[in-house]
């Protein structure tokens, strides 16, 4: 691993997420989440000639990270067209997806996204820096309604309708554009002893928002489980409660809500087979050696070959 990708992104339960891929020879791969690269490096030098990858990302950045391989396909665009661009691709069916949904370090340690609240700056958060709704947009423009629910919903804040008013009120007097801006209005909601943890959370929402994450997600898995061969595999690696209780509700019920249908014989009708029915946490070892990887789970399914 070089220097580059080091400080960009260190992938998390690498070994147990290109397992669980089932790589085998010829096989047709997709890393939805190219970033630094870690990863479909990882899946390149385990693939044999025969085998193609396709990475996604919609960020300009990570092109940086593009590796030279006749194998290899970069796809520059949010991993919600999935199934658009493989058909542009003419791929049909591909053997296994790859998700690592966490947002890198690169972006964390970078001032100019707006990513963190350990820096001053715009308040960005876009991924794809050619959409137009920033978090500076969402806080200033969003009405209070609008605003408390992003909280409530994407930060699981319980004074979320206090922070909206407070954003508001403070808005009506001076557009709130910098991360410093910001601080100052919502840091006085939040103890010294938790407020680490809370400005995350805020900061989730926002960025969560800005994005349109949970949608993109969905509209990923949905993708998957149509270009997914039948005991094709899909193997998602999570950080927070919201997107791991998507991406286990729809493995396990084949839909977002978690709303499980089943035929006459009681068997639910899921597109997907569970192939670890333990969520696969990284070890010590790892979270000591990349504290990002200390919330991860890994979850792992199989292409049903009929829909039962």
């Amino acid at each position: 691993m070089n220097e580059t990708e080091q400080t960009y992104h260190v992938p998390v339960l690498l070994k147990e997420s290109i397992d669980g891929m089932n790589l085998h020879p010829g096989g047709t791969y997709v890393d939805v989440t190219f970033g630094g690269g870690g990863h479909s490096k990882e899946i390149l030098r385990q693939m044999d000639a025969e085998s193609r990858l396709f990475s996604f990302d919609q960020d300009e950045d990570a092109e940086k990270n593009i590796v030279a391989d006749a194998r290899f396909t970069f796809v520059r665009s949010n991993f919600r067209y999935l199934h658009n661009f493989l058909r542009y691709y003419g791929v049909d069916q591909v053997d296994a997806i790859l998700a690592d949904l966490g947002v890198s370090s690169h972006h964390f340690d970078d001032a100019e996204r707006g990513f963190s609240f350990r820096f001053d700056g715009k308040l960005d958060m876009r991924m794809n820096r050619q959409a137009t709704l920033t978090a500076a947009d969402v806080v200033n423009d969003y009405d209070e309604e609008r605003l408390a629910n992003v909280f409530y919903l994407y930060g699981e804040l319980k004074n979320s309708r206090k922070l909206a008013a407070a954003l508001v009120k403070a808005r009506n007097r001076q557009r709130i554009d910098t991360i410093g801006d910001f601080l100052d209005i919502v840091k006085p909601f939040f103890g010294r002893e938790r407020e680490k943890k809370e400005l995350a959370k805020v900061f989730q929402a926002l960025r969560i928002e800005v994005n349109e994450e949970m949608e993109a997600l969905k509209e990923m898995l949905t993708a998957a489980a149509q270009v997914l061969k039948p005991g094709g595999r899909l193997v998602v690696i999570t950080y927070h409660s919201l997107e791991d209780r998507m991406v286990k509700n729809i493995l396990k019920t084949g839909n977002a809500e978690g709303k499980a249908a089943t035929d006459f014989y009681g068997n639910v009708l899921s597109p997907f087979r569970p192939v670890n029915n333990r969520v696969i946490v990284p070890d010590s070892d790892e979270q000591e050696r990349n504290p990002r990887s200390r919330s991860a789970k890994l979850r792992i399914a199989e292409k049903k070959d009929y829909e039962s």
